[in-house]
Formats: structure tokens, sequence, C-alpha cells
């Protein structure tokens, strides 16, 4: 078998593998090699088609402080969507048995107590209390207390 450290192709092999690895241990502790590495990657893709580019030529800024003259705002977009309001006197939990049972005059004992503020809810969502008022006989309701949106959000997180 012969002896691999006394041949010289040998040698100028693992000369040119330890000059590559030092070159390479310089480049990567130098502190600006890996912020010229990735400039020139975002270089190199900024002209590849199919590198994402911005689309705001096509799409309004929202963010913008100025309103738009001659055309909607972006709040006016919105106003005549319809939305479900409720107002709820109170619930209860009854067995279909019981609900079965119910006829006219039957009377059904709900968790709310009298003069007790009533919900207003927004498809759904609790927006306001309020109380039961009659105005030329029909009901209505005297909002009391808006809740806000930073107390909503803390009800919906638990």
């Amino acid at each position: 078998m012969a002896d691999n450290d006394n041949d010289p192709d040998n040698q100028v092999s693992e000369d040119d593998w330890a000059a590559a690895m030092m070159e390479q241990a310089a480049a990567e502790t130098s502190p600006d090699a890996e912020a010229r590495r990735v400039a020139a990657d975002l270089a190199a893709a900024a002209e590849s088609p199919y590198q994402a580019k911005p689309a705001s030529h096509l799409f309004p800024d929202f963010g913008a402080s100025a309103p738009r003259t001659g055309g909607l705002n972006d709040f006016d977009m919105i106003l005549d969507i319809p939305v479900q309001l409720t107002v709820e006197l109170g619930r209860t939990k009854i067995s279909i048995r019981n609900l079965l049972q119910l006829a006219h005059g039957s009377v059904v004992e709900l968790d709310g107590l009298a003069g007790e503020p009533m919900d207003v809810l927004v498809n759904g969502t609790l927006i306001a209390q309020g109380e039961v008022v009659v105005v030329n006989d029909k009901f209505g309701i005297r909002l009391t207390d808006i809740i806000t949106p930073a107390e909503r959000m803390r009800k919906i997180r638990g």
C-alpha cells in the first residue's frame, strides 16, 4: 500500500482545499459579508420575471389622510349594508317536552329581571344596553350604555 502523505498531487489538492476553507471562513466572519450576500441575492431576484411587484398603481392608497374629491369616502361604501338589530329581553332553557306543552296564554320565565337593561345586538354581537320605552303606542328602546370596541374584543378573548 502506498503512503499518500508523500504524494505531491495529494499535497497540492489538500493545500487548495485548506486555502478555500480559510477564504470561506474569512468571508463568513466579516460583518458585512452576509449583508452583501443578501443584497446581491435581492438585486438578482428583482430582475426576475417571477418576482412579485407592488400593485400600488392598480389600487388606491387606503392609508391616505386627505379625503379624495369627487368620489365616495371609504366609510360611505358600507352605510347602506343591512344588519339585523335585536333587542333581547332575556333567555331561558326549556326542555322539548315543556316547549310542546306551551299554549296560548302560557308564561315563559326569562332570566332577565324587571327593570334590568336589555341587550341590543347587531348581527348577534352585543353593542349596547337600554331600557324599554313606549312612544306613540309603539315599543322602543332608549340606549343607556354603548359597548366600546375594546370591551367587545375583551369579551371575545375571554
